[in-house]
């Protein structure tokens, strides 16, 4: 009988040794929510949305439409300009702030506030400012210069350029803050020596400033192109998409599509439709992270 239990003791020690300790089960208990989040919300979203969009028939329907040719050519502009012209007033901006004066750090205040706001007031109150009968602006032109100012949102392009404001108005803060920060890690050895050697003013912004800053630069940009791509509220809430939908993106054109017209896998395919411009942004931005040191 000793000799069985004497045998039975290491078949033992080895079952217990197998058993999960406390620390595996707790780590478990913290990990499986937060994988079956993952799971549910993003994993399965994104394999059904493929599967949806999957048919090439819904593209040939798709580009065919002139609403679709309308809606990429607006979704071009939009990212193309606003971007750019966003990222470019930012960096701008930012050498404005880096002044030491007690004023320049109480407007900077101010600036930001239009990022902070809550998009849906926001862009529904430049709506309605809009207004060609009795909007703010109109009122304000026709009070000041005598100007009988225009329908504003019943143009494609003064719509589209609406659009375009209130997105720049909305972002710029934001953007102009990460380059805020970029600037001020730059020692101030850098600027010093530069004065030394007579670069100063445009000189040293384009010797010392665009280089050091050039990789934030970049990467902030295709970040923004990236987010922009997805840009649903500035559309909507603005021009609506009119007017007679010429002022749709490709963002705007899948959610009528899907919801509107109940159309989901062309709402899909209209959104998918964009990874052939979103996808080599994607890798290139994740190449500059990986190969460059970007620091704020």
């Amino acid at each position: 009988m000793s000799g069985v239990l004497a045998l039975n003791r290491p078949i033992a020690s080895a079952w217990r040794l197998r058993l999960p300790g406390p620390d595996t089960f707790w780590a478990a208990a913290f990990a499986l929510p937060y994988a079956a989040i993952f799971l549910f919300f993003v994993l399965y979203p994104v394999i059904f949305g493929f599967w949806l969009g999957s048919s090439p028939a819904l593209y040939t329907e798709l580009f065919s439409s002139p609403l679709y040719l309308t809606a990429l050519a607006n979704t071009l502009i939009f990212v193309g300009i606003g971007v750019n012209l966003k990222m470019a007033l930012a960096f701008l901006l930012s050498g404005f702030f880096m002044r030491k004066r007690k004023w320049v750090k109480a407007l900077l205040v101010i600036f930001i506030l239009p990022w902070a706001t809550p998009a849906l007031p926001a862009f529904m109150s430049i709506h309605w400012m809009l207004n060609g009968e009795w909007g703010f602006l109109n009122s304000v032109l026709d009070a000041l210069f005598g100007i009988d100012g225009p329908i504003w949102l019943i143009d494609r392009w003064l719509a589209l350029g609406a659009d375009l404001a209130a997105y720049i108005w909305k972002q710029l803060p934001f953007w102009t803050v990460i380059f805020l920060a970029g600037r001020m890690s730059v020692p101030r050895e850098l600027y010093e020596a530069a004065d030394v050697d007579g670069a100063t003013g445009f000189r040293r912004f384009v010797h010392v400033t665009v280089p050091l800053q050039a990789n934030l630069y970049l990467v902030c940009t295709l970040l923004s192109t990236i987010w922009t791509f997805g840009d649903f509220n500035t559309i909507t809430f603005i021009s609506g998409g009119g007017p007679s939908m010429s002022t749709e993106v490709l963002a705007t054109l899948g959610i009528r599509y899907a919801f509107t017209m109940s159309v989901p896998s062309l709402g899909v395919a209209a959104v998918l439709s964009a990874l052939p411009l979103l996808v080599p942004i994607m890798v290139l931005l994740m190449r500059k992270l990986r190969t460059s040191d970007v620091q704020l």
